[in-house]
C-alpha cells in the first residue's frame, strides 16, 4: 500500500502532502478516549473537549497541560502504549479523504503522508481507514515536516493546522490549508496559507488545476 522504508525518489512526476490527524483522518473520538483512559487510571481530571480542540502538536506538548513536566515521558509512552486498541477502531475519514487521494492519483501524481502522529500509529491508522498512499512519515510536526515533504519531492502540502503551513513554508510547498481543525478559513488565510479550502471535498477540483501547471 505503501512505502515505509525506501524514500521515493524525487523526479518529473508531481507529489502531494498531507497531513493526517482532522485533514484525511477524524480521530477527534479515538484520541479523546485515549485521555479518558489515562485520567481513570492516573485520576488527573481531563478535559478532553479542551484536548480536541488543541489536535495537531506533539503529545508531549498537550500532556504538559494536565501532568508536571516530570511525568510527561512516562505518560506519553503510557499514551503510546493504549492507543492502538482504543484510538484506531474510532478513527474514521474525513468527509472527502478518499475522493482527494484519488485526485491526485488522476493527475498522475504520488501522495505522501506527513504526520505529527508517531510513525506506528501512523500507519495503522492508514492501514485501518484503508488510505492508498505511496509513503508514510511520522513523528514530525510544523516546519520539522519540511524535510520529508523535500525527501519525497511534494510540490503542495494539505493540512488543517496553521503548523502545517510552516511545514509548507519549509518544504518550499504550496500550502494548502482545509479548515477542519482547530482554525477556521480566516485565521488559515491570515496566518499565510497560499489555498483555503473548506474541507477536502474541494480538493478534486483544486487539484485539477494545480495538476495542469505543476
Amino acid at each position: 500500500m505503501f512505502d515505509l522504508v525506501s524514500p521515493e525518489s524525487p523526479d518529473s512526476s508531481l507529489a502531494v502532502g498531507f497531513d493526517l490527524d482532522l485533514t484525511l483522518a477524524d480521530t477527534r473520538d479515538g484520541i479523546a478516549a485515549v485521555y479518558t483512559a489515562l485520567a481513570a487510571e492516573t485520576g488527573v481530571p481531563i478535559d478532553t473537549a479542551q484536548v480536541v480542540r488543541r489536535i495537531g502538536p506533539p503529545l508531549e506538548d498537550e500532556l504538559a497541560y494536565w501532568f508536571p513536566v516530570d511525568e510527561v515521558p512516562a505518560m506519553a509512552a503510557r499514551y503510546r502504549a493504549i492507543y492502538a486498541d482504543i484510538a484506531i477502531p474510532a478513527t474514521v475519514l474525513m468527509p472527502g479523504a478518499t475522493a482527494a487521494l484519488d485526485a491526485v492519483r488522476a493527475g498522475g501524481g504520488r501522495t505522501v503522508i506527513v504526520s505529527g502522529k508517531n510513525q506506528a500509529d501512523t500507519e495503522r491508522t492508514v492501514r485501518h481507514l484503508g488510505l492508498e498512499v505511496d509513503v508514510v512519515v511520522g513523528g514530525l510536526f510544523g516546519a520539522g515536516k519540511g524535510a520529508a515533504l523535500r525527501e519525497h519531492g511534494a510540490g503542495a502540502y494539505i493540512g488543517d493546522h496553521t503548523g502545517d503551513v510552516d511545514a509548507a513554508r519549509a518544504a518550499s510547498a504550496v500550502a494548502v490549508a482545509v479548515a477542519t481543525g482547530p482554525f477556521d478559513s480566516a485565521a488559515l488565510a491570515a496566518y499565510g496559507a497560499d489555498v483555503v479550502l473548506p474541507d477536502l471535498l474541494a480538493f478534486p477540483d483544486w487539484m485539477t488545476g494545480f495538476a495542469a501547471t505543476a
